[in-house]
């Protein structure tokens, strides 16, 4: 075999070993854990079924917990995000409309796995940057909201009532 037949093979090969490899990383599991159902009674269940319920929201009961991701109260993220929740709820206007409101097609799977245009995101804009930021709400089509300040590295679940 020629010197230069043995390079074109080799890279060939390099090249296979690379796409062979990111479509791996798509097939292999997540490093996270997967989320565990509690079979813990309620809190109605456990003192007679007769308890007033709490003014918090239980975690079960914000659209998009049963994701396993955390749960955080809308007034615990930046004031930007509660701003830009009030704006997703009255349909904008939006400081990036090219950007806000176009479908989220979650490639980083951190998200519950839904087809189509099921997520949609909006830009949580950063004090001081002179672009858009890494902030973003993240809405699904279920009255799901998740919140990421590293641009889809992490998310928790936004509870939108506290």
């Amino acid at each position: 075999m020629t010197p230069a037949r043995r390079l074109t093979v080799a890279l060939v090969g390099l090249i296979a070993l690379v796409v062979v490899g990111y479509f791996a990383k798509d097939l292999g599991g997540s490093s996270e854990p997967a989320p565990t159902t509690s079979s813990a009674p309620t809190r109605a269940h456990a003192t007679g079924g007769s308890a007033a319920r709490s003014a918090t929201a239980e975690p079960a009961e914000v659209p998009g917990a049963a994701s396993g991701l955390p749960v955080r109260a809308l007034s615990a993220l930046p004031a930007e995000a509660a701003a830009t929740w009030r704006l997703v709820e009255q349909g904008g206007p939006f400081p990036y409309p090219r950007n806000d409101g176009v479908p989220f097609r979650n490639r980083e799977k951190l998200l519950p796995a839904k087809s189509g245009d099921y997520y949609r995101e909006y830009t949580v804009p950063t004090p001081g940057s002179s672009d858009r930021g890494a902030r973003r709400l993240v809405t699904g089509s279920s009255a799901e909201v998740y919140y990421t300040s590293d641009h889809y590295s992490s998310f928790v679940v936004v509870d939108v009532k506290r």
